[in-house]
């Protein structure tokens, strides 16, 4: 059931939050989305090893 609420959760929100990011006029150049995902990829790769730490120590 928490599951459920979860997704409802996210869909509500992306339901709402991508027409209002669409009527912004944010843009982002080629250098930014670039120095953007730079990041992205080591970012993701921390949180998947202190997820499975916390996971494997029982926190």
């Amino acid at each position: 059931m928490t599951a459920l609420i979860i997704i409802a959760v996210l869909f509500i929100s992306l339901i709402v939050i991508v027409p209002l990011i669409e009527r912004s006029n944010f843009r982002m150049s080629g250098e930014q989305m670039g120095k953007w995902g730079r990041w992205i990829l080591p970012l993701a790769i921390i949180l998947i090893i202190v997820q499975m730490v916390m996971y494997y120590s029982g926190g």
